[in-house]
């Protein structure tokens, strides 16, 4: 048994006992290990940050466990999940995408999970650089084998956003909105983004990565003033930390929870979902497409995902561009 299993399956029993305790001897029998190595995976666990007491004649005590984007803590409540059957840390990283993208074209499995604590090449869309320090966010990238055509794969952008949004709300009350096509707000500031990458053929999808960034912890003085578009987390809104591996446990369980409905009832459940979240629908709005910039009246989404706007020459369908509201 691998270590990282090993020390999955400690954690696995300590779950099943919150309030109690774990002898050695069982430890060592479910593991099939010397009680020898059994000590060494406590130490290795309380290394990681998991407070451990060790009591004579009773056994072991989980007494905390670390806000650790870890595997073993990751996978905890996900038993049954497709979304996160295989999850592989990295402590830093280049970017969670490029990463799935590499595990993707060599054999992963649908439902892969990469999470990491920094990238030091975090990207957002259109090559912009999203800025990913340790210990506050999370960086995580999900690969999916839909099988769709190519030009489907999009609608997936809008099942991230919704899982986010769902997640937002689930572990703090707030309600955030979504701004088209991929971001997520909180009071009007942005508190996370969206890369979707796909590998595909031209009438098939190999698979595609669903690339989320969330502002969770990071705190004002760690936010850039020259952005784009204005800057949160989900700390500042709420007023308090909040637990990473929390929020992405909720996250992967609301992303397996959304593809399957996507698989079973198609896009149009997610796209209405994310209309939902849209405070600009019937509103004032301007595109950047390119060289090309579009004003009218925001009145949805096309079953594609493509941003429908009524100007004054009829319905324009906008596939790509920036999107603001009038006056901003």
């Amino acid at each position: 048994m691998m270590t990282s299993s090993l020390r999955e399956t400690i954690l696995q029993l300590f779950r099943e006992t919150p309030n109690g305790f774990v002898s050695g001897a069982q430890i060592s029998k479910t593991l099939g290990v010397s009680r020898t190595a059994v000590w060494k995976q406590i130490e290795a666990l309380r290394e990681l940050g998991y407070k451990i007491e060790a009591v004579p004649s009773r056994g072991y005590h989980l007494l905390e466990a670390p806000d650790l984007l870890s595997a073993e803590e990751l996978r905890a409540g996900l038993d049954d999940s497709l979304i996160g059957s295989d999850i592989r840390v990295f402590e830093e990283t280049d970017s969670t995408n490029a990463q799935a993208m590499v595990l993707g074209d060599t054999g992963a499995p649908e439902g892969l999970v990469v999470v990491a604590d920094r990238q030091t090449a975090g990207k957002g869309r259109l090559g912009r650089r999203w800025l990913s320090p340790g210990g506050v966010n999370l960086y995580v990238s999900i690969l999916l084998r839909p099988t769709v055509l190519p030009l489907e794969a999009s609608q997936l952008t809008f099942l991230s956003a919704v899982a986010v949004c769902r997640t937002v709300a689930e572990v703090s009350g707030l309600q955030p909105t979504v701004k088209w096509p991929n971001d997520i707000l909180l009071n009007g500031r942005k508190m996370a983004g969206l890369l979707n990458e796909m590998s595909s053929e031209t009438d098939r999808v190999n698979h595609v990565v669903l690339g989320i960034g969330v502002n969770l912890n990071m705190p004002a003085d760690q936010i850039p003033t020259q952005l784009r578009y204005p800057a949160t987390s989900l700390a500042i809104e709420a007023g308090h930390p909040v637990s990473r591996l929390g929020f992405a446990r909720s996250l992967l369980t609301q992303v397996d929870l959304l593809y399957r409905d996507y698989l079973e009832n198609g896009a149009r459940p997610v796209l209405s979902a994310w209309e939902a979240y849209c405070d600009w629908t019937g509103t004032m709005i301007e595109v950047d497409c390119q060289n090309l910039t579009i004003r009218g009246i925001m009145t949805g989404l096309d079953n594609d995902g493509a941003l429908l706007v009524r100007t004054a020459t009829g319905v324009e369908r906008i596939l790509a561009g920036d999107v603001r509201p009038v006056g901003s």
